[in-house]
């Protein structure tokens, strides 16, 4: 039986001890090879058309073009690759914006090296992962929003998630809706994320059942 090909990593973070610390621990990791390494944003977009990796690890704030801007020119040219935010920063002003760019996943650098790896399997699995505290601020902002009135929770939703719901509320799975709407996994799994948080549930059944006790699902 052959072996499952290595998922391939590249690191962009402008702290070359970072990037030395990085690579030493993801390569003593099965299933992973760091392919490159990267130490500004520039560098990032040089180094993926060269290596075309299936995992970018992308520091936020950098000289010259920062993390945001690089995940955003990153994902224009290799829409399939999974970047995930390792950063230090929490500030709305960069989290939401980089997540908006397409970052799949959102870790922080206190994260246990155990935790950055199943970051990337889960990445290769087409898996996000959100840092708890990432997806409480998410969720907490969501919420606030939909205090301003007594308007239901599920007028906070755009055109294109009361879609995404509504497929899911079918029953349907990612790829489904990605095939029925035509657009990528990717942006389902980000529109199924604001749709939780939104709607403040848990999971996609209490979604489903939601959307079926709010009249949503026809």
């Amino acid at each position: 039986m052959e072996e499952a090909e290595a998922i391939k990593v590249l690191l962009v973070d402008d702290h070359e001890m970072v990037r030395i610390g990085l690579a030493a621990v993801l390569g003593t990791e099965d299933g992973i090879e760091v392919v490159g390494e990267a130490g500004s944003g520039e560098e990032g977009i040089r180094l993926a058309q060269e290596y075309n990796p299936d995992v970018v690890l992308m520091d936020l704030v950098m000289d010259g073009m920062d993390g945001i801007e690089t995940t955003r020119q990153l994902l224009k040219l290799y829409p399939d690759c999974k970047v995930i935010v390792l950063t230090s920063y929490l500030d709305d002003e960069k989290m939401y914006p980089v997540i908006e760019a397409g970052a799949f996943s959102y870790l922080l650098k206190t994260s246990r090296a155990s935790e950055v790896a199943d970051a990337i399997r889960a990445a290769a699995r087409g898996q996000s992962v959100l840092e708890s505290q990432v997806a409480s601020k998410m969720m907490n902002r969501f919420r606030t929003n939909a205090k301003g009135g007594d308007a239901p929770a599920y007028k906070e939703l755009t055109e294109r998630e009361m879609e995404v719901l509504k497929l899911l509320a079918q029953g349907k799975s990612n790829q489904d809706i990605a095939d029925q709407l035509i657009i990528g996994i990717k942006t389902v799994k980000f529109h199924v994320t604001n749709i939780l948080a939104k709607l403040g549930v848990e999971d996609r059944t209490q979604a489903a059942i939601y959307a079926y006790k709010n009249g949503l699902a026809e």
